[in-house]
């Protein structure tokens, strides 16, 4: 089988990314370049390795596995660089994904706690959203996730081998009020009292869905601000723009002037917050983070 490097690279890329479109903004190339690539690919291994549907593309189960010895591959590459250049040879590294809301009050900490335990350990990090991560996992480009999900808790995605997961603690939902406006006074809100309410919500892309009006709130919402940002959406309620859904971890990072209120006429909305992995051994820099992030995780809980 004659492969290239620069053809698993582009493999991992489009994995990850989920259209040739992105993948070649990604890697400075041209779309064009990047599909010859893939077909250059598909006919050296003599198989189909992505399956085409509208919005973007799915490894199929050959281009799995082609990915999971390109990410090996590429790995090893990257370790020989680094090796021959002096760099992160005794030290170690994690890559570590995380939704939004885990950031502040989750992440921020298990790191600090991993810098006092192995101050040498380099961590890169990154912010997406539960699918974007996944693929990222997938791809080989990150160590660690910390992603939520609904109940009833389904494996992050379908593919083999299944993701190794780590419930960290659950978690409901609330929504951010101003504490200056219409419901400073309320214990508790109902589906009516938000009917003409204006909502702050984050933009979505159709399989990358983020929080921002209420799950399942009957009827049209007016969104009037949408902001990818929690501190620029949480300031804009307690300006009085609006009002946003927001996990209730968040309460010890939420500034002055906003109140969080439950929906009483509706079901709890709760979330689960998991660490995620690929099957298998585990580097000691990864395990200690992991450990870390079980720690404050049980602290938030307690």
């Amino acid at each position: 089988m004659d492969v290239t490097m620069v053809g698993l690279r582009v493999l991992r890329e489009v994995a990850e990314r989920g259209t040739f479109t992105a993948a070649a903004q990604a890697l400075g190339y041209t779309q064009s370049a990047v599909s010859r690539q893939v077909a250059a690919l598909e006919q050296a291994t003599g198989v189909r390795l992505f399956d085409r549907y509208p919005g973007g593309v799915r490894l199929t189960s050959a281009g799995l596995a082609l990915l999971r010895h390109a990410v090996t591959a590429l790995d090893a590459l990257d370790a020989a660089d680094r090796e021959l250049h002096g760099t992160d040879v005794d030290t170690g590294s994690v890559r570590l994904g995380y939704i939004p809301a885990a950031g502040a009050v989750l992440v921020a900490h298990a790191l600090a706690v991993l810098r006092g335990q192995r101050p040498g350990v380099k961590v890169a990090t990154r912010e997406g959203t539960t699918p974007s991560l996944v693929r990222a996992l997938r791809a080989g480009r990150l160590d660690l996730a910390v992603l939520s999900s609904r109940p009833p808790h389904r494996s992050p995605d379908t593919d083999k081998p299944a993701l190794h997961v780590e419930p960290l603690l659950e978690d409901a939902l609330a929504v951010a009020v101003s504490s200056t406006g219409r419901f400073a006074d309320r214990t508790g809100l109902t589906t009516e009292d938000l009917l003409d309410e204006t909502w702050i919500a984050t933009p979505t892309a159709a399989d990358e869905p983020l929080l921002g009006v209420w799950p399942g709130l009957p009827g049209r919402p007016r969104i009037h601000h949408t902001a990818r940002d929690w501190l620029t959406k949480l300031h804009l309620v307690a300006a009085g723009a609006g009002i946003t859904t927001v996990p209730t971890t968040l309460a010890s990072a939420i500034p002055p002037g906003i109140r969080l209120l439950g929906i009483d006429d509706l079901p709890e909305e709760r979330r689960r917050i998991s660490v995620v992995r690929l099957p298998g051994p585990i580097t000691e820099p990864v395990r200690t983070l992991v450990q870390a992030l079980h720690h404050h995780a049980a602290e938030i809980a307690g």
